[in-house]
């Protein structure tokens, strides 16, 4: 008889797992620590993952996976939190993906943040602010815990565009709508213009997809809200430039000149597995000084790395000055910090006091 999906679910948060694989004719297997581990007696056939899958889902999610393949959505598992789940089709068989989502909304500290910066960042009224990295990399629980914070500490209306919604947000000082792509709302861009109807203060956007989405964002923070957001981009100069290569080429220079004005911040980050267990974010971070907003106007965005890595005072940080700091801290490992290094030989010299940090990393 097949594991059934509580059973499995609650596996994942007993072991602090960040995701759960569901494949037919397989066991069952976790993510924990960046690694894929398979689940003991857990053999599924398609059938029984296709019950699964048919189970969760709604008439709505029904009729998009037999249309497109694929659907995302999220369910509330009671104590055992939220999951993410895609379904998907591979070689003609359904497969789930599923990502566990803490009904706590966690705090900078807990995820081991730059705490400082963050909340500087957050007490903006006005502007744009992109979280960026690759799937998995934890853009998801920092942004709610940027939105956590001003809810903790203003008054203000948390808007929230999301497909599927994650985090759930109870109300502190702040008033927070949340609205899910497909069921709320048809899209990114039709929720976006009819925000300006709806009063907010603060709007999280879940992922800037296209250029229609990016203008809606520029828009939304030009007309004085504070907006969040995140692209599955590396660091920032990547950020900037899938931005602005989204538009047209004749359009580029007045996109340039809006970002120089608007963007706040860039936060970009990986997670790499903690010496005592767990996963540790890197984080890189770009504040728009007079300088680098200087280098977004004239288009110079590849000189913006070598700003961030002399931008201490800011509290700028790249990548590898992150890694660094997390190896002098004892929280990686020298291999782990090598392998995600972007610099591998300016990296082992920070580490030996070599060099001149002013120049980057």
């Amino acid at each position: 008889m097949a594991v059934g999906l509580t059973s499995l679910l609650k596996t994942v948060v007993d072991n602090k797992a960040s995701g759960l694989h569901l494949r037919s004719n397989s066991f069952a297997f976790v993510r924990l620590n960046t690694q894929i581990k398979q689940i003991e007696d857990s053999f599924m056939s398609n059938d029984d993952v296709r019950k699964i899958a048919y189970a969760c889902m709604s008439d709505r999610e029904k009729k998009i996976f037999e249309e497109n393949g694929t659907v995302d959505f999220s369910i509330d598992a009671k104590e055992h939190g939220r999951f993410r789940f895609n379904v998907y089709r591979q070689s003609g068989k359904i497969c789930i993906s599923i990502r566990h989502i803490s009904l706590k909304i966690p705090t900078f500290q807990e995820l081991n943040l730059p705490a400082k910066v963050l909340e500087e960042l957050s007490e903006n009224r006005r502007g744009l602010i992109v979280v960026t990295g690759m799937t998995g990399a934890g853009k998801s629980s920092t942004l709610a815990s940027m939105l956590g914070f001003i809810n903790r500490t203003r008054r203000g209306h948390i808007l929230t565009i999301e497909d599927p919604i994650e985090f759930i947000h109870a109300e502190e000082k702040c008033l927070v709508s949340q609205l899910a792509i497909g069921l709320d709302t048809h899209s990114y861009v039709s929720a976006l213009r009819a925000a300006m109807r709806q009063d907010p203060d603060v709007i999280m956007i879940g992922e800037m997809r296209d250029s229609d989405v990016i203008r809606s964002a520029i828009l939304a923070a030009e007309t004085g809200h504070l907006v969040f957001t995140t692209m599955h981009t590396t660091d920032a100069v990547q950020t900037l430039t899938r931005m602005i290569e989204a538009f047209p080429y004749e359009q580029q220079g007045q996109v340039r000149m809006q970002l120089a004005d608007l963007i706040k911040g860039i936060i970009s980050q990986r997670l790499l597995p903690d010496v005592k267990g767990g996963m540790v974010p890197a984080v890189e971070v770009m504040i728009n000084t007079p300088q680098i907003k200087k280098l977004i106007t004239e288009g110079k965005i590849n000189e913006i790395q070598r700003n961030i890595s002399g931008g201490e005072y800011y509290g700028m940080k790249t990548f590898d000055q992150a890694l660094v700091a997390l190896y002098k801290e004892g929280k990686i490992t020298v291999e782990d910090m090598m392998a995600y290094s972007t610099s591998p030989d300016t990296t082992m010299l920070a580490v030996k006091g070599i060099g001149d940090d002013k120049k980057g990393l």
